[in-house]
Parts: structure tokens; sequence; C-alpha cells
């Protein structure tokens, strides 16, 4: 398997998304009783905290490579793995 960036933005989102639909599907199968409108501020507050860490992660992405990068604008800088 090749190796990805690891996104922690997605892993949130994802989580967020995923604990919306265990609500929904424990009020399905009857273990508790859920309104509809008890989603809405999981998955606002599941993709606001998403975002914020995907841009905080992106600074931070970005700050250590303009750091360790060494390149000049006629000789760009080697990638950086991982």
């Amino acid at each position: 398997m090749l190796r990805h960036e690891f996104r922690p933005g997605k892993l949130i989102a994802g989580f967020f998304l995923t604990l919306a639909g265990i609500i929904y599907a424990g009020d399905a199968g009857g273990a508790w009783e859920t309104p509809w409108f008890a989603i809405i501020p999981v998955v606002t507050a599941g993709l606001c905290l998403a975002g914020a860490v995907g841009l905080l992660t992106r600074s931070l992405r970005r700050r250590r490579r303009t750091t360790i990068g060494t390149g000049t604008p006629e000789e760009p800088s080697p990638e950086i793995p991982g």
C-alpha cells in the first residue's frame, strides 16, 4: 500500500459524521429518542472543527516546507517525504 499524507481534518469530519449516523441508528433501533434537529449542531461543530484543524495543518506544513527547503527560484527545493 502506498503511503499517503495524514490529514487530521478529514479524520475529525469522518468521526463526527459517523457519530451522527450512530445517533440516528440508535433512534431508529429504538435504543433512545432523538429529536430531528439534534444532529445539526453535531455535524456543524464537526465540520467547523475539521476546517479549523485542516487550516492549522496546512499552515504548519507550509511553514515547515519553507524553513526546511533551501531552494531558490532557479533551483526548486527538494520534496519533503511524509
